[in-house]
């Protein structure tokens, strides 16, 4: 305030022009800034929520189910299907050309394997400095042709996952079962649709046929139903007459 001059409108002028230009580029600096750092948080967010999503998904893929087989088949395509070609040369001419065979149990192993290798690529990808150590020697187990356990790994995803959404961790008194992986679902749709679609199509000309015959139905029911009416009325039938 000392060096404000109160002397003349002119010099009052120009402190107040000059106030405002160092306010006013403080301003700006402030908020260039606070956008800079804003835009970087939202990076930051945007690559952790694709981070967990991402890990979400290979911790199903991984544990997605308790019972049957808890283990990864590392029995690649070639060698199924060497092992399989007698057997389902038979299936198949027994259950003719017309109708398609379900999945085999190695077909669901095989994609079983696919989908466990999917999921170590992306923990390897974005996993910790655990995750990706359990990966590596996983898929070093699939590499030599020994059966792989995954409940290790999916135990490392569970603690860093509820961790990374602040969750409470797992009760130390539960003895949760070993988790292994996901079983996929079994392939037979276009069988399915191929009969949906006849039962359509014999739905149809049955609708067609039970409506015409229906038709016919209801006139002879009406006219049984006038008959009968005249029948047990005699007044009502001689006052017709």
């Amino acid at each position: 305030m000392r060096n404000i001059d109160f002397s003349s409108w002119h010099s009052l002028l120009a402190t107040a022009i000059g106030l405002t230009l160092v306010t006013l580029l403080g301003v700006g600096i402030r908020l260039v800034m606070m956008m800079t750092i804003q835009q970087r948080r939202e990076r930051m967010n945007r690559q952790i929520n694709e981070r967990l999503r991402t890990l979400i998904a290979a911790y199903k893929t991984l544990g997605g189910s308790f019972t049957g087989t808890l283990t990864v088949d590392p029995t690649h395509l070639r060698e199924l299907r060497e092992r399989e070609d007698g057997s389902n040369e038979d299936a198949a001419a027994a259950a003719g050309e017309a109708r398609m065979p379900a999945a085999s149990p190695s077909d669901r192993r095989r994609r079983i394997r696919d989908a466990v290798e999917v999921a170590l690529s992306d923990i390897i990808l974005l996993g910790t400095e655990e995750h990706v150590r359990l990966a590596e020697r996983a898929a070093r187990e699939l590499i030599a042709g020994r059966p792989v356990h995954t409940h290790e790994l999916v135990v490392a995803l569970r603690t860093f996952i509820r961790k990374a959404l602040d969750l409470d961790p797992i009760p130390a008194d539960l003895s949760l079962p070993p988790q292994g992986p996901v079983r996929p679902s079994g392939s037979g749709g276009g069988g399915r649709s191929e009969a949906g679609k006849e039962g359509r199509q014999g739905g149809g000309g049955g609708g067609m046929g039970a409506g015409l015959s229906g038709g016919t139905g209801m006139g002879a029911m009406t006219g049984g139903l006038h008959g009968i009416d005249a029948d047990e009325d005699p007044a009502a039938a001689g006052h017709h007459r």
